[in-house]
């Protein structure tokens, strides 16, 4: 026991008591830490700039007041420049106004000259056509259509069909789809005249336009056309002649046949009547498309010169 060695004596140093959430110490480090301090530092510096500067809301109003003010700036300029420029557009229009007015008279007065030279023309074509005709010169002036002419005939009234609508292209006839177009055509007139010529008609006009030998009927589009004038329906066909014979001429040859069968098949509507005077205009111009001087008549005039002098 003697030589047994004495330990010293162990101290216990107090120990601190832990923290019950020790064991959640980033938890507690988020919450007592939320906003970054980045953010802060921002928001920091947000407020001293707020505080040395404009209020937003102020900020705000001057911006609207100045905009304000630029658009007001911008239509009294344009307002200024329109009252100066007011009278320069005002001249340019009158300009304008008086230049079409003057024009538009000097395009009548030519008009008014063409109709008169035209009218001159026709008139010395009658009188050439009555000197060179001798005693078959009313005769002459009537098949020419240069003078007018009136007395009995017939009048031959043709018109589309009462359901008659605008076909498609090319020749209606040559399609299934006639039966629901019921239009006259152009060669469909050009039958009735020379059928009417043919029957004995002295004359012969179609809605107020006389024909002659040089008379052409065409169509352009759905209308037809009368020595390029356009007509409409219903087609009013006057021809003189012997009423009666005419009639009865016309509706047996071929042509009357042929607007018979139109009016059955198709729906064309057609009437015919004997009249006791018709009267024809003449016709506007009488084109002359080739002459020749009648030599036996001109030695006879020198002949006859020679022997008075």
């Amino acid at each position: 026991m003697c030589g047994m060695p004495q330990q010293p004596p162990v101290r216990s140093t107090p120990t601190r008591p832990s923290r019950p959430d020790a064991s959640m110490s980033l938890l507690t480090n988020v919450m007592d830490h939320s906003l970054d301090d980045g953010y802060a530092e921002a928001a920091a510096r947000k407020r001293a700039a707020g505080a040395g500067g404009v209020p937003k809301p102020l900020r705000a109003r001057l911006g609207l007041a100045g905009g304000l003010v630029l658009a007001a700036l911008v239509v009294t300029v344009g307002a200024a420049q329109a009252r100066a420029a007011a009278p320069v557009v005002a001249k340019e229009r009158q300009e304008l106004i008086d230049r079409i007015d003057r024009e538009t008279a000097a395009a009548d007065k030519l008009e008014n000259s063409v109709d008169e030279l035209r009218r001159d023309v026709s008139a010395r074509q009658r009188e050439a056509l009555k000197q060179s005709g001798g005693d078959s010169s009313e005769l002459v002036g009537v098949l020419s259509g240069a003078v007018e002419v009136h007395g009995p005939g017939v009048k031959l009234v043709v018109n589309d069909a009462k359901e008659a609508t605008t076909g498609g292209d090319g020749d209606p006839r040559e399609t299934s789809g006639f039966s629901d177009t019921g239009r006259v055509r152009d060669r469909d007139m050009q039958r009735v005249v020379n059928g009417l010529w043919e029957s004995g008609a002295e004359a012969v006009s179609i809605n107020g336009q006389r024909l002659t030998a040089l008379s052409a009927v065409r169509a352009a589009g759905d209308a037809i056309l009368v020595d390029n004038k356009p007509l409409v329906p219903p087609y009013t066909v006057l021809a003189v002649g012997d009423g009666q014979r005419l009639s009865s001429r016309f509706q047996d040859s071929a042509d009357g046949l042929y607007l018979h069968a139109l009016q059955q098949n198709y729906g064309i509507r057609t009437a015919i009547s004997v009249e006791g005077d018709l009267r024809l205009p003449a016709a506007p111009s009488v084109i002359v498309r080739t002459a020749q001087p009648d030599t036996e008549k001109t030695e006879k005039t020198e002949k006859t010169e020679k022997g008075t002098s």
